[in-house]
């Protein structure tokens, strides 16, 4: 099973940069994840955010292969602890099916992209900038490999 990161958005600072980097690097045996960034919708004076938006979506969905299950990352989503997340891991990996988990813009998902989700994840209840939302994600699927693999590095 592969995993796909497709975020709205681009040019990560450095330190969110290289802490991705460093999940990406020891989820590569057990889950590998590719980033595929997306430009954000075009935003500012005289424009239509909701626009944007749905541009966005459309960038989304164009980048989802056929058969994938995807999980988007949305505030109105389920949390899970992250032996949660394990064991949605293990279910997914039960299924067989590559996952693709979808970060939006600044204004969020478009419906169309929220119709398509198999599931909806929202990493809590606080506002989170979406480049740390890539690394807080990588850190977590990390985390949930380990849980399973029966690894020390998750100490609850």
């Amino acid at each position: 099973m592969r995993a796909r990161l497709i975020a709205i958005g681009e040019r990560m600072p450095a330190w969110v940069a290289e802490g991705f980097a460093e999940y990406r690097k020891r989820l590569s045996h057990d889950l590998p994840l590719e980033l595929i960034e997306l430009k954000p919708g075009v935003r500012g004076k005289g424009r239509d955010d909701a626009r944007a938006m749905q541009d966005e979506g459309a960038a989304i969905l164009a980048a989802l292969p056929r058969d994938i299950q995807v999980i988007a990352l949305d505030g109105r989503g389920k949390t899970w602890s992250s032996e949660e997340l394990a064991e949605q891991l293990a279910k997914w990996r039960m299924a067989g099916r590559d996952l693709a988990f979808l970060i939006g813009g600044p204004d969020g998902h478009s419906p169309d992209v929220l119709a398509r989700a198999d599931q909806k994840w929202s990493l809590g209840p606080l506002t989170l900038p979406h480049m740390l939302v890539r690394l807080v994600l990588a850190e977590q699927l990390y985390r949930a490999t380990t849980l399973l693999a029966g690894h020390p590095y998750h100490r609850a």
